[in-house]
């Protein structure tokens, strides 16, 4: 005979509720500075995985929603990819810690990403209301990339289909924003030939967070954060600025490298904070956004982060159109 529970006395669940409108009031001062603003969270690796991870995130994401924030998800899906691939038989190799994408390979990127994972993401959140609107990096030419090409042993080496963004035209995110939905948006960028190219999507959330002017850009990884000496130092950095990110980004590995490139990225452009957290933790999006302690690593300008959190107004910086081979805004 199994044994039961023990239903809660009158004064344990008194108790719990008070500790739970605690937890409501510590998240006050946060949803007064963020109300408004836009925060654009890059979403993959396992916390897409898993289904129980995805139905978390979905509800994280609506939250933020009916908080008065404005979010946008950016996510890529390397883990569907290279399973499509395998099933057609289709090869699929790495260098540099890039997918190498012939034509063959580019189409079924396009459809898992675009017609697969973005669908599913859409689905998950309007569970909840007709919120969430899908679209792709090359929908009204969102994302616009050229070639990439790597250096390895000091030579040039062709990618195929894999592209270097090359500038955003973020208006039909911002009307979205403006019609208070939440744009699902595929790591798909526009060619520069008339094509297509697949890009990486935390250079994708970067770009998308500057031209928006958003306030904040949130990379869910699987890992806990960004270490000093990993593994021989297991010390989380919590917190450091855009002249320390430089200096380590030299000693980190190729997986950390491009997270942590785009959140300086990011940073330089305009946006007050870029994190990076752990997508495998239940909600960790709402722990970050809304509690004192928060989670992860964060890379802030102290300046724009103190304008930021005075409450200074409560509508977002405005968007603008980038180019990156300008280096700037315009």
């Amino acid at each position: 005979m199994n044994a039961r529970s023990t239903p809660p006395t009158e004064d344990q669940a008194r108790a719990a509720a008070i500790d739970k409108a605690a937890t409501l009031i510590e998240a006050l001062p946060w949803l007064s500075r963020f109300h408004g603003r836009t925060v654009v969270v890059k979403y993959g690796g396992n916390a897409m995985v898993s289904e129980e991870l995805r139905v978390r995130f979905a509800e994280s994401v609506v939250f933020l929603h009916y908080a008065g924030l404005r979010p946008v998800v950016v996510h890529g899906g390397g883990p569907q990819i290279s399973a499509h691939l395998d099933r057609s038989g289709v090869e699929s190799t790495f260098t540099a810690g890039l997918r190498v994408t012939t034509d063959e390979a580019m189409d079924i990127v396009r459809m898992v990403l675009t017609g697969q994972v973005n669908r599913e993401i859409v689905g998950l959140v309007n569970r909840h209301g007709p919120f969430a609107v899908g679209m792709s990096g090359e929908d009204a030419n969102l994302l616009v990339a050229e070639r990439k090409t790597v250096e390895v042993d000091g030579e040039s080496v062709d990618l195929g289909r894999v592209g270097e963004i090359t500038g955003v035209t973020p208006e039909a995110v911002a009307a979205l924003l403006a019609d208070g939905r939440i744009p699902v948006i595929s790591s798909v960028a526009r060619a520069d030939d008339g094509g297509v190219y697949n890009v990486n999507a935390d250079t994708a959330a970067a770009a998308i967070a500057v031209a928006l002017g958003a306030s904040k850009l949130i990379m869910l990884t699987d890992v806990e954060g960004l270490f000093s000496d990993y593994p021989h130092n297991t010390e989380l950095i919590s917190r450091l600025d855009v002249d320390e990110l430089r200096a380590l980004l030299p000693s980190l590995s190729s997986g950390m490298l491009p997270k942590m490139e785009a959140c300086l990225h990011a940073v330089e452009g305009g946006v007050p904070q870029a994190h990076i957290i752990d997508g495998r933790i239940p909600h960790s999006l709402l722990l970050e956004v809304f509690t004192d302690q928060g989670v992860g690593t964060m890379v802030a300008d102290e300046e724009l982060e103190a304008a930021l959190l005075s409450g200074n107004g409560h509508n977002p910086r405005p968007w603008r159109t980038t180019d990156t081979n300008t280096g700037g805004a315009k």
